[in-house]
C-alpha cells in the first residue's frame, strides 16, 4: 500500500482528548486488527459513504492531532476526523461535582471525550458480537470476522477493513458458525447490514427520535442502539439499558450497592441528564468495579457446539 496519504488535514482542540479512554469503545480487543491506538497517535480502519478508508492521527504541539487519511473514503473520513478525536465534545450542563465519585472520575480521566465516528457497520457488528457472551468470545469472534470476511486497509499501516455490510449481507449462518457467531447473532448481522441507509440516517436525529429509530431495525434493541447512538453519533446521554453490568456498575459507585436494576440506574443517573452516557464512560474507566459472586462462566465455543 502507499505510504502517501490521500488527505491531510489539522484538527485543533479546545479541550484535550486523552486517546487511549476516548477510543477505548472502538477497541474490540488487544487484537483487533482494525485499530491500533497509543497515547501520542491512532490509526483506523473502516468503512465510508464513500468507500473504505484509514484515518490516521498524530499528537500536534498544540495539543490537537495532525490528520492523514488513505483510500476511496479519505476525504469522507478527513472532514469527519475532528468527531472521532472528540473535537466536538460538549460539555454544557455536565456538572461532575453532583457526586463525589463521578467528580473523581473526571478528575482522573479529564481528557475523556465523547467520540462521533459517523459511520455504522463498524461500530454495529462488533457490538452485536458482544450480545450475550463474555467479552473474551465477543474479541476472538470479531478478529476472526474481519480476517476471514475483511479485507486490507488502505495505507501503510497493516490494518484490516471490516467486512462491508453487502459481504456480510449474503454471508450465510453456517459459515457465521465457523467463527463462533450462533444464529441468533448472526441473524442480526445480516438484518442490521441490509439496513445500512436506514441507520445511517438515524444518526443525524435528536436523542429521542434516534433510538427509536434504531430499535425499529429487526435486530437491534435498547442496548445495541444506545451503545450505537453513544460511539456513532456523539449521544453523550445514551444509557445501555439490559446491560447487568452497566447496571451493576452504576448501582455500586453511586450508591454502594453491589447489585441494580434498570430503573435504579436511570434513578442514580437522573441528576446527569443530558451526559449519563458520559457519566458511564467514566465510570467504566475510572470507576470501582461491583463485587462478583459465584463461578466464573466457562467458555463453550459456538464453533464446536
Amino acid at each position: 500500500m502507499s505510504g502517501t496519504p490521500d488527505r491531510t488535514v489539522t484538527v485543533e482542540l479546545a479541550l484535550r482528548t486523552d486517546l487511549l479512554p476516548t477510543l477505548r469503545p472502538l477497541i474490540a480487543s488487544r487484537q483487533d486488527p482494525t485499530i491500533r491506538v497509543r497515547p501520542t497517535g491512532m490509526a483506523r480502519a473502516s468503512h465510508t459513504p464513500r468507500g473504505p478508508g484509514t484515518l490516521v492521527a498524530t499528537t500536534a504541539a498544540d495539543g490537537g492531532f495532525h490528520v492523514r487519511t488513505y483510500g476511496p473514503g479519505a476525504r469522507w473520513l478527513a472532514e469527519r476526523a475532528g468527531g472521532v478525536l472528540g473535537a466536538g465534545d460538549d460539555l454544557t450542563g455536565f456538572d461532575p461535582t453532583r457526586h463525589p465519585v463521578v467528580a473523581r472520575a473526571h478528575h482522573l480521566r479529564p481528557g475523556l471525550r465523547m467520540l462521533r465516528t459517523g459511520t455504522v457497520v463498524d461500530v454495529l457488528v462488533p457490538t452485536i458480537i458482544a450480545q450475550r457472551v463474555t467479552s473474551l468470545e465477543a474479541a476472538r469472534s470479531w478478529t476472526r470476522l474481519v480476517r476471514t470476511l475483511g479485507t486490507r486497509a488502505p495505507g501503510p499501516f497493516g490494518l484490516w477493513l471490516p467486512p462491508a455490510p453487502d459481504v456480510l449481507s449474503r454471508t450465510p449462518a453456517a459459515r457465521f458458525h465457523t467463527l463462533g457467531i450462533e444464529r441468533a447473532r448472526a441473524r442480526r448481522i445480516v438484518d442490521a447490514c441490509r439496513e445500512v441507509a436506514h441507520l445511517e440516517a438515524a444518526l443525524t436525529l435528536d436523542h429521542q427520535q434516534r433510538l427509536a429509530r434504531l430499535v425499529a431495525v429487526p435486530g437491534i434493541g435498547a442496548w445495541t442502539a444506545a451503545h450505537l447512538a453513544r460511539v456513532a453519533a456523539g449521544d453523550a446521554d445514551a444509557v445501555e439499558v439490559g446491560d447487568y453490568n452497566v447496571k451493576d456498575l452504576v448501582a455500586w459507585n453511586l450508591a454502594g450497592e453491589p447489585r441494580g436494576t434498570d430503573e435504579r440506574m436511570l434513578e442514580l443517573l437522573a441528576p446527569f441528564a443530558g451526559h449519563r452516557g458520559r457519566v458511564i464512560r467514566l465510570l467504566t474507566s475510572s470507576g470501582q468495579r461491583p463485587p462478583r459472586y459465584g463461578p466464573r462462566q466457562r467458555l463453550h465455543p459456538v464453533e464446536q457446539l
